[in-house]
């Protein structure tokens, strides 16, 4: 009898799963004081690539080390599997954290972080339509209607700061259909390459493409200071911990039983921008968490 992994044991997964959760939730307003810090404004584009791309090649570095201290094979076996890591590395990392950036620097945090919620429905419709084992059931669908209610409540109201803006919310629902493309090739990932390493060559080249991509475009850090060097490193981090729990639970678990707890992600990033950038905080915020988080439950339910 196989023994069972700690990624597959069920207080272990619910753990993992919470810390990766909860450290991308936190990211939201650590990237608006970052941006502050650093003095980048909303129209520089160059400069808030290269942010990112700074963040994520030193993370996919980190976590490259730690491969190696492991020592898991680095070598790829096939031209195909190069092919399919670099779109793998586009849409994980690249394309994901270019409209991320770009739309958090355009609309509030905590309406952000409950927006990006649709990547986690993005994930179970889009499953059902590429794997034969996801069907499309009555109870996956009051899901998602009741996850797009929460995001359609966002736009309740008539204050100048919650109307939908393309640079903004535009560019955040992009990066959420980013997120959800990646997360159902993270199962292809892993049967290509240890999925620590393919994690690594993911943030780091895709990194690495972003620096080049924000350098191109002008792109500086204007003020450089050690606390904007402490947000930078805090970011590292929270890319290290959250993607490497994550994409390594996705490999053996399910993965609608490891999103569910993706409806932290809003709920933390909304309370934690709140607090930490003095946001205001909407009562349609607790309409839209609450949806989402119930649309996810419904899913994930069993029996």
């Amino acid at each position: 009898m196989k023994k069972q992994s700690i990624f597959e044991r069920p207080l272990w997964v619910s753990l993992f799963a919470l810390t990766a959760a909860i450290v991308w939730g936190c990211a939201y307003p650590l990237i608006k004081l970052g941006f502050e810090e650093f003095r980048i404004t909303p129209d520089q584009t160059g400069s808030k690539m290269l942010f990112a791309g700074i963040r994520f090649f030193l993370s996919g570095v980190i976590i490259l080390v730690m491969a190696l201290s492991m020592r898991r094979p680095l070598a790829l076996r096939k031209t195909s599997d190069t092919w399919f890591i670099l779109l793998y590395t586009l849409l994980n990392t690249t394309l994901h954290y270019m409209f991320f950036y770009i739309g958090l620097s355009h609309a509030p945090g905590a309406r952000s972080a409950i927006l990006n919620s649709l990547s986690v429905f993005s994930v179970v419709i889009l499953a059902c339509l590429f794997f034969k084992s996801d069907k499309m059931t009555t109870r996956k669908a009051m899901g998602c209607v009741l996850g797009f209610g929460g995001i359609l409540a966002l736009n309740m109201g008539d204050a100048d700061n919650t109307h939908f803006t393309w640079l903004g919310d535009g560019m955040i629902i992009l990066n959420a259909l980013s997120s959800a493309a990646a997360s159902l090739m993270t199962r292809g990932l892993c049967q290509r390459i240890n999925v620590f390493v393919g994690t690594a060559y993911s943030l780091g080249f895709g990194g690495l493409l972003l620096v080049l991509a924000g350098l191109t475009l002008g792109g500086t850090l204007p003020h450089v200071t050690l606390l904007g060097i402490l947000y930078l490193i805090l970011l590292i981090g929270i890319s290290t911990i959250g993607f490497t729990l994550y994409n390594r639970l996705l490999t053996c678990n399910p993965i609608g039983k490891i999103a569910i707890y993706n409806s932290l992600i809003p709920i933390v990033g909304a309370v934690t921008s709140c607090l930490c950038l003095g946001e205001p905080f909407y009562s349609k915020y607790i309409v839209a968490g609450g949806l989402a988080t119930a649309g996810i439950y419904i899913i994930n339910k069993r029996g």
